[in-house]
């Protein structure tokens, strides 16, 4: 193994360790560790074997393993900010409806 590798993976483990202790902590949801846990895994897993991950990118159609793992992150980004973009317009409407109940309790008082 190269000294990236080793590294990678060890920072990988770090990761997953939070997701771990976050998890169990109860900071973050059983589903969300999940994902976590598989984007990790999955990563570690590209980084350990990247010949395999070139012949997987290869049956997609993809030329290499490297061009797979930019794909499939450009479009998890996506996804993740879609979702903290729904989050906000939530929290968004949610502080309006607070503040107009706020505002109307000061008005009768």
């Amino acid at each position: 193994m190269f000294l990236f590798q080793i590294i990678t993976i060890f920072f990988l483990l770090f990761a997953l360790s939070r997701v771990f202790l976050r998890a169990k902590g109860g900071q973050i949801k059983t589903g969300e560790s999940f994902f976590w846990g598989v984007v990790f895994t999955a990563a570690g897993l590209a980084i350990v074997f990247p010949r395999e991950l070139t012949s997987l990118a290869n049956s997609l159609g993809v030329g290499r393993g490297a061009d797979l793992v930019v794909y499939i992150s450009i479009i998890a980004l996506f996804y993740l900010v879609f979702r903290i973009y729904v989050m906000m317009e939530n929290i968004r409407h949610e502080i309006t409806e607070l503040v107009r109940k706020v505002a109307l309790e000061k008005k009768t008082k």
